[in-house]
């Protein structure tokens, strides 16, 4: 998997020139629990691997798959309840100060100010990497969540246009029904579910609607006219996905539309990343725009690695120097060519980037300086893991069960949204 780009090869070579002797003295060992599998990840994560090894260290791979991450964070559970804890591992979002709340992460603050973190990313970005103001982790990357992926051969073949507004989406969908292609690949997953589920609110709610309802879960919010719309055109988005959906891992969806047996897919810009190792090209194989109606907002989701306490000055070595090599600008362009996503350092030369990427940028920094940028709740950007996945499953459930109503939805939303 340890296939680079041969510019990207060089820099590395470069990285790994100056920084080998610097660490080869106390080379260590770092362990990352992680659930990079897939194609465009699993390229992303040898990045990783090769800049660490670059830095004279051993690198011990604990993949666990599922793209949601559920089983990782089960397997890390165990594994930190039994007192061996990896020396990184994925987290995101709220988990991150749930288990610094827990006394078994480091503080990398060293680290941090060394490198400058606090003026090298967004302030919505470094908050969210400390706890009690120190940082714990390590931001990777920031994805976009809210994109809508299509083929647009797949689309001109059917007499059908890449959608703007979710009347325009559903347009989109008979016609590619019509023309006998699946109209929008999915994956029966219940992440994959609220993905789908936050860009229609999103799109059809508005900025202020998300924030109110899947942030600050708002009872009035979850309980209104709003909702009541947003959970009917969810149900009504199903009748275009296919009978085979359930249980699909995402990037086998993905997979889908590349193929052209699909002709969109919703799903944040990790996906992008298969289409790119498929050797399909943006803009000309396939199509990445905002989901329905939310062009003017961003729903983000930033990967970073925890770093948990470990033993052993060449363990400690080892485990400062992954953290200051995910945010090295060698790395972050590397990582995030390979991932899909785009670099969370501030002002990174895009030149490397394709169209979907810059587009992703720009809209990224628009939305954290016009206030419409929002956390993921799907991806574990919004609110307590408790909470999440409460959420999630009623969100899963009202699609898997025809017979369940709107309303009665809603109101399991109200209650699940007071998990502890």
């Amino acid at each position: 998997m340890n296939r680079f780009r041969p510019k990207s090869a060089r820099v590395l070579a470069a990285v790994a020139a100056t920084l080998v002797l610097a660490g080869a003295a106390q080379a260590g060992e770092v362990e990352v629990l992680h659930y990079w599998t897939s194609g465009g990840e699993a390229k992303a994560a040898a990045a990783l691997k090769a800049t660490l090894q670059a830095k004279g260290h051993t690198w011990r791979d604990f993949a666990v798959a599922g793209g949601g991450g559920d089983s990782a964070m089960t397997v890390l559970k165990s594994r930190v309840v039994s007192g061996n804890a990896p020396a990184a591992a994925q987290i995101k979002g709220p988990s991150l100060q749930e288990w610094a709340a827990e006394g078994v992460l480091a503080n990398i603050d060293d680290v941090a100010k060394a490198e400058k973190w606090d003026s090298l990313l967004p302030r919505q970005i470094s908050d969210v990497m400390k706890y009690k103001g120190g940082y714990i982790a390590a931001p990777l990357n920031v994805h976009r969540v809210n994109w809508l992926y299509a083929n647009p051969e797949v689309l001109k073949k059917a007499g059908a246009k890449v959608p703007a507004t979710w009347d325009e989406f559903f347009a989109t969908a008979e016609a590619l029904k019509k023309a006998g292609v699946i109209p929008l690949a999915h994956g029966g997953q219940n992440w994959q579910d609220f993905t789908v589920f936050e860009s229609v609110a999103l799109g059809l709610g508005g900025v202020d609607f998300y924030r109110k309802a899947l942030v600050q879960l708002d009872p009035a919010a979850l309980n209104g006219a709003t909702m009541e719309k947003v959970l009917a055109t969810f149900r009504r988005i199903k009748g275009y996905t296919d009978k085979n959906a359930p249980g699909r891992d995402w990037n086998l969806a993905t997979g889908m539309v590349v193929k052209g047996e699909a002709g969109m897919q919703l799903m944040g810009d990790w996906a992008k990343g298969e289409f790119v190792a498929a050797g399909k090209q943006p803009g000309k194989d396939f199509i990445c725009v905002a989901a329905p109606g939310s062009a003017g907002a961003f729903t983000f989701n930033v990967d970073s690695l925890a770093m948990f306490k470990v033993k052993g000055d060449d363990k400690v070595k080892a485990q400062k120097d992954l953290a200051a090599a995910v945010m090295s600008p060698q790395f972050q362009e590397t990582f995030n060519l390979n991932k899909g996503s785009i670099p969370v350092r501030l002002n990174m030369d895009l030149t490397k980037f394709d169209d979907c990427a810059k587009a992703s940028a720009k809209d990224f920094a628009a939305s954290a300086q016009g206030g419409t940028l929002v956390p993921s709740i799907a991806h574990g950007m919004a609110v307590p893991a408790a909470v999440e996945g409460a959420i999630k499953d009623v969100v899963s459930q009202f699609w898997n069960n025809d017979r369940m109503t709107p309303k009665e939805a809603m109101t399991r939303l109200a209650a699940a949204a007071k998990a502890s």
